[in-house]
């Protein structure tokens, strides 16, 4: 039974060509594009909120920790750390020879991982931007994940996933997609959702490295999915080129089985991407800007307690190109 509505709450078109990564934090959604520019949006104020005019070529990925700090890859083989607080980039790392694919960032701040297009998966030690660990997997990987532990990474190369421990950096499993895979999404530390170029959701069970049950979710090939968990349910949702997104709930026990459709909407437009907005409210007081390595440590392992307040759904749509405006030749614009 679908009892799940969605509707268009902020809509805006800052970009010059298609979009190609969203993301989002407390507080701002940010969005990557092929036109070389991050834009910002202040979900607060329901604003557009600047651009960032670092990179060269198109953004290929983005992901926030915490309220604090957001990262950037791009074709330049450039990954870029962002403080939210001036929206200033604070390091800028030349992190593969060819192009950054994908990035994530690990659980506790401390680490990162990225892919690209010189066949390498390189992890970084973002306290002094340095490279901790380099390995030739001899081909282009174009995702990589943390799980929410941070005791596992997947790497995906066209319809191969690549499960990793974090103790030993070495494969503990492999496991194959009918199709080339576009987007995956770990639902807890045991379970991950695949989509690839079909209609179908596969969930791979990384503990034991195998598929446990799968599901058709569109008519045509589901090209982003996300999630986040309400009460004691996931909702997954996911996002196809025919431009409808759906909602569906899973139950994340032990033996388990293919979502519940919750409800859909048809955005009419080509999605390239997708990611969930989770405002949540401080119960304490927020950490200041860290201002040197060891300020940066401590404040990446301080637990903060939230509130949840509500769930949104962000997602870009690339079918209506505007005329390009002119970079002002500065790194960013940032409406105060």
């Amino acid at each position: 039974m679908q009892d799940w509505t969605a509707k268009p709450d902020f809509t805006h078109h800052a970009h010059t060509a298609s979009v190609s990564a969203v993301a989002a934090s407390e507080r701002f959604v940010v969005t990557g594009s092929k036109d070389e520019t991050i834009q910002l949006y202040d979900m607060k104020k329901r604003t557009e909120h600047g651009a960032l005019l670092h990179h060269e070529g198109t953004i290929s990925c983005l992901e926030f920790y915490g309220t604090s700090h957001l990262l950037s890859g791009g074709e330049d083989g450039l990954l870029c750390v962002w403080s939210t607080k001036k929206w200033e980039c604070m390091t800028t790392i030349k992190a593969h020879k060819g192009h950054v694919t994908s990035l994530s960032v690990h659980p506790s701040g401390k680490l990162a991982l990225s892919v690209g297009t010189d066949k390498t998966l390189r992890t970084w030690n973002l306290i002094n931007g340095r490279s901790a660990f380099i390995k030739n997997i001899k081909q282009n990987a174009h995702i990589v994940r943390w799980s929410p532990d941070g005791d596992r990474y997947v790497v995906v190369v066209n319809d191969k996933i690549d499960i990793y421990k974090l103790e030993t950096a070495s494969v503990t499993g492999t496991i194959a997609n009918p199709k080339r895979i576009s987007s995956v999404k770990f639902l807890n530390n045991s379970f991950l959702a695949v989509a690839g170029d079909d209609e179908t959701v596969r969930f791979c069970d990384v503990e034991k490295a195998k598929w446990v049950c799968e599901s058709k979710a569109h008519e045509t090939r589901v090209k982003a999915v996300d999630s986040l968990m309400v009460d004691d349910y996931c909702v997954l949702l996911t996002a196809s080129n025919d431009g409808y997104i759906k909602m569906w709930k899973i139950h994340l026990k032990e033996e388990l089985e293919p979502p519940v459709l919750l409800g859909e909407v048809n955005t009419t437009a080509r999605l390239t991407c997708l990611a969930v907005w989770r405002p949540v409210q401080p119960i304490s007081d927020g950490p200041s800007e860290a201002a040197t390595s060891e300020e940066l440590a401590q404040e990446l392992t301080k637990k903060k307690r939230v509130r949840e307040i509500t769930e949104k759904v962000i997602v870009e749509d690339e079918s209506k190109p505007k005329k390009k405006k002119k970079k002002n030749g500065g790194k960013k614009t940032v409406k105060q």
